[in-house]
């Protein structure tokens, strides 16, 4: 190209090359394009070079895309009417054990062969059971945990009924899967549902866009490495039953990630709450037979 011309834009492919070569056609600026060693050059007379670097850089930043923003998360209560009813519903069952003659546990674990001949409220009642104190304790402060954020988020009533239909789902998966033998109890199957539901739902929801996908992601890959963490261990732990709650967990967070929490009133969350309570009393009727 002769000397009397600049480079105002060089790119590796010929497209953008084009569109910034129109941008100066329409301003009336004079321009040409050429490739050499597979670069694409735009070139303007030196005279109209200010001018042409002017227009090209006013078109860009009006064109440039607008940055997503994330949607800004609502915290619907404290969470803390849902924490409550849970630790309330699993100690109560222990203090029950005294009042009663039957076995509680033999009523309401989770017995893979008794779910698949029908008994399907031993899904729900094994939630509610634990083997000792420890047991009980760690699946209390992970339960306050994980259920508090469901609360802020989802509603201690929609929140925690979700969670408990996670934690039925992911027991009844469990029991068809594993052989006849296998018996299971604790909360830690709803424990995990928590753990995958919040941050699959804010995900989906849009609480980190605009932020890169690794930032965007961190939340989900947090939860990850908390399953990995804290769900793995001992020879009596339920592996798949913590796999199967993370995984409804993160499915339901997708799911409900669109729903209008704005229209649920306090009173529409009384009542899912109350509905999670009665389908645990319901289960504890059906397995008070084997008591």
């Amino acid at each position: 190209m002769s000397e009397e011309y600049a480079a105002v834009f060089s790119a590796d492919s010929r497209r953008p090359v084009v569109e910034a070569a129109l941008v100066l056609t329409a301003m009336s600026i004079d321009n040409h394009i050429s490739r050499e060693d597979h670069i694409w050059h735009l070139w303007v007379a030196k005279a109209d070079q200010a001018r042409a670097h002017h227009q090209l850089q006013a078109y860009w930043h009006e064109n440039q895309p607008a940055a997503e923003q994330p949607v800004e998360a609502t915290v619907i209560d404290s969470g803390w009417a849902g924490v409550a009813g849970f630790l309330l519903i699993i100690w109560l069952l222990p203090g029950l054990q005294n009042y009663t003659d039957g076995n509680l546990l033999a009523a309401g674990r989770l017995h893979a062969a008794a779910v698949v001949d029908g008994e399907w409220w031993r899904a729900v009642t094994a939630l509610t059971l634990h083997a000792d104190m420890a047991h009980i304790a760690s699946n209390s402060l992970f339960g306050c945990v994980f259920g508090l954020f469901v609360g802020r988020y989802l509603g201690s009533g929609v929140g925690w009924l979700l969670v408990l239909i996670c934690g039925t789902v992911a027991n009844l998966l469990n029991a068809f899967i594993q052989p006849g033998a296998f018996r299971a109890i604790g909360a830690s199957t709803a424990t995990f549902a928590c753990l995958g539901l919040v941050p699959a739902f804010g995900w989906r929801r849009g609480f980190f866009r605009g932020r890169g996908w690794v930032r965007g992601f961190a939340p989900l890959f947090a939860a990850i490495a908390l399953l990995a963490f804290t769900g793995f261990g001992s020879e009596r732990v339920d592996v798949l039953g913590h796999l199967f709650g993370f995984a409804a967990g993160i499915s339901m967070g997708l799911a409900c990630a669109h729903m209008n929490l704005s229209r649920i009133s306090v009173a529409d969350q009384q009542r899912a709450g109350g509905f999670a309570v009665l389908l645990v009393a319901t289960a504890w009727f059906f397995a008070s037979g084997d008591l």
